[in-house]
């Protein structure tokens, strides 16, 4: 048995991910406060809805989805229903393991999940690491799961800030320059609603192509770039500029708040 506690759009998102990948609206339980979030949910997908500490007592694996400032609160009212056979995934931003072992009493192995928003289109990038009880299969139990909404990958946790920073607030980088593309030919005299189309279409198929292809980024500029061309114009004024140095600074920035996140 999984239960979901915490049901906002990751959690849904999640719980909408393992029904799609075998699980049985049966095999899971929701833990939703919100009464009408909670029937909303049992009528979409046919799960229970229950409290959270029923949900510790009922299911082997629990995630919780719950925003992170009400997480320490989620951790007290379930720690007395866990045992060792518990396996608790934490898809908070900035709940380390430390935190979920000491609110738990070191009851059950945690797993602490970095998903990003493309989860909720089944397209996220998750990073997991394990705490200190947790065990290889356990994390591959994790992983399991969390391929529903996505892809994973496996990482110290001494490295989650730099994933928060490169995946997690990532795709608002990507936002920002469709943003940027939009409004630059809108200036231009092109309909918005053009605009709109062209710049959408044009991130998602570079996107595409990145993950498709299997070619560095730098192979595929280049494919793009002709000597003295249109694109060689574009990207000297974005190395004039200095976007690339403004993009590590960023990343870079996201990473020290996601640390002060992390320590309280």
């Amino acid at each position: 048995m999984i239960a979901i506690i915490g049901a906002g759009k990751m959690g849904e998102a999640l719980l909408a991910g393992l029904l799609a990948t075998g699980c049985e609206p049966g095999d899971v339980l929701v833990a939703e406060p919100v009464r009408q979030r909670a029937d909303d949910l049992r009528e979409r997908y046919g799960v229970d809805g229950v409290p959270a500490t029923e949900a510790a007592r009922r299911a082997e694996t629990l995630i919780l989805a719950t925003k992170p400032q009400d997480m320490v609160a989620v951790l007290n009212e379930i720690a007395d229903h866990l045992t060792a056979r518990h396996l608790v995934i934490s898809v908070a931003a900035g709940i380390t393991t430390s935190v979920l072992e000491k609110h738990l009493s070191d009851r059950g192995a945690v797993v602490r999940a970095m998903p990003n928003t493309p989860a909720l289109v089944g397209k996220g990038m998750t990073a997991v690491c394990g705490g200190t009880h947790t065990t290889d299969t356990q994390l591959d139990q994790a992983e399991r799961l969390l391929r529903s909404v996505g892809e994973v990958v496996r990482v110290p946790e001494r490295h989650m800030d730099t994933v928060t920073a490169v995946s997690g607030s990532g795709p608002a980088y990507f936002y920002f320059v469709t943003e940027a593309m939009i409004e630059a030919a809108v200036a231009m005299g092109l309909p918005r609603a053009t605009a709109e189309v062209l710049a959408r279409r044009t991130i998602a198929g570079a996107a595409t192509m990145l993950e498709e292809s299997g070619e560095h980024p730098v192979m595929l500029r280049e494919n793009v770039t002709s000597p003295g061309g249109t694109t060689a114009a574009a990207l000297r004024e974005l190395e004039r500029h200095g976007v690339r140095t403004a993009v590590t600074e960023a990343v870079d920035a996201a990473r020290a708040r996601s640390r002060e996140l992390s320590e309280g």
